[in-house]
């Protein structure tokens, strides 16, 4: 019996040895999902880019595993999605699935995640209850009630008494009329109307002449990145740029990619965000200048930092399982995170996996540079705010 204990504790070791030799011996691959044509494509190459960014400074290699991403296009469509993913788990033997630019698209692959027990870090999808689809997802992006409720915040301590809320008819827009209201009127506040979009429409036209006709004193608007254009164009169209009506909301709809595209009716719209390309630290300065070189015809928007900031998160991870972890070693290591990001310090909170972080109250201004741009402009900072609609 003294000999085999000895000998049972050599061999557990060597088979340790042996799969952390196999382990170091491929690639550890990072199933990346994320649409790259379709009406949402620029979700996808903006937080690509950032992504990569991150690997470029970093280097591919991390605890003795060359990280590998393996790209699927979903187009926007949760079938693709959900097909894209179950090819990456199945044949390519991803160790951890990423990307996700919406909601539908976060939700159609999350029992893959929970079948093969594989952690997926959501780089976009915001809305609030999709963290609880598996419990192998943590989100390093944002949530609507987080930027919503603070703009609510912001309206009712601003003399906007009188609201309405217009939004893209999924659960992200759900999320954001819902947790706008429901604070604007805990603030003593009016909301004269609640309109819904489909989700794929390009005409925002009758419902902004409902909104015109109602006079409120703010509009609150929420759709995905890439639609913000379009709607800025029909918004000037029927006037409100000149009606007195304040355009207010979570900074999607004066995303910094396309903000430059919009011209300078955009000036003075207030929103709340977590990032801003001119957000004013040292770092962000270092990752913008880094992104324009990599990028030259791009500027980076707050997808592009989530997906930099996605994939420190998984670097984090293999260097924590020292480059063997399985799928629930993996998530460990993602939980609690906290560090320092191009828009702040954030957190990966250990209960919840969900985002803690500051979110910035911004107006779009030109020439704060000297380069005759326009800009998001943060003048306020709320530290630490969680998902206000999660109890934990």
């Amino acid at each position: 019996m003294k000999k085999f204990i000895p000998t049972s504790l050599a061999f557990l070791l060597l088979l340790n040895f042996s799969a952390s030799t196999q382990a170091a011996s491929k690639p550890f691959k990072v199933g990346f999902v994320v649409a790259m044509s379709g009406p949402f494509a620029s979700t996808g190459v903006e937080m690509l880019a950032g992504a990569k960014l991150f690997m470029a400074e970093h280097g591919n290699k991390v605890s003795g595993r060359e990280v590998e991403l393996v790209v699927k296009d979903d187009n926007g469509t949760p079938e693709l999605t959900k097909r894209a993913a179950q090819e990456l788990v199945v044949n390519d033997k991803v160790e951890v699935l990423a990307g996700f630019s919406l909601t539908p698209l976060a939700l159609a692959a999350a029992p893959i995640a929970t079948q093969a027990k594989v952690p997926m870090v959501n780089m976009l999808a915001a809305t609030s209850s999709i963290i609880n689809a598996t419990s192998y997802m943590v989100r390093v992006s944002m949530t609507l009630p987080q930027t919503s409720v603070t703009i609510s915040d912001w309206a009712s301590n601003n003399n906007i008494k009188r609201a309405v809320t217009l939004v893209s008819d999924f659960g992200p827009g759900i999320d954001a009329e819902t947790s706008f209201k429901d604070r604007f009127i805990l603030n003593g506040g009016k909301v004269l109307d609640s309109l819904r979009v489909p989700l794929k429409s390009n005409d925002f036209s009758p419902y902004l002449q409902k909104v015109k006709d109602l006079a409120p004193d703010a509009v609150f608007i929420f759709v995905p990145v890439g639609l913000g254009a379009n709607l800025m164009k029909q918004f000037n169209e029927r006037g409100l740029d000149k009606s007195g009506i304040k355009l207010i909301g979570p900074g999607d709809v004066v995303d910094d990619g396309d903000l430059n595209a919009m011209g300078e009716s955009t000036i003075g719209i207030i929103t709340s965000y977590p990032y801003s390309t001119s957000h004013a630290s040292a770092m962000n300065q270092k990752f913008v200048k880094a992104f324009k070189k990599a990028n030259p015809q791009m500027r980076p928007n707050a997808i592009a930092v989530f997906g930099y900031d996605g994939m420190r998160v998984i670097y984090e991870a293999i260097k924590k399982t020292n480059g063997a972890g399985n799928g629930d070693q993996l998530l460990e290591a993602m939980k609690g995170q906290i560090f320092e990001s191009p828009r702040g310090q954030i957190y990966i909170d250990a209960i919840t996996r969900d985002i803690v972080q500051s979110i910035y109250i911004r107006r779009v201004e030109k020439n704060v540079k000297g380069d005759g741009e326009l800009y998001n402009v943060e003048f306020q900072d709320i530290k630490d705010v969680k998902d206000p609609r999660r109890n934990n």
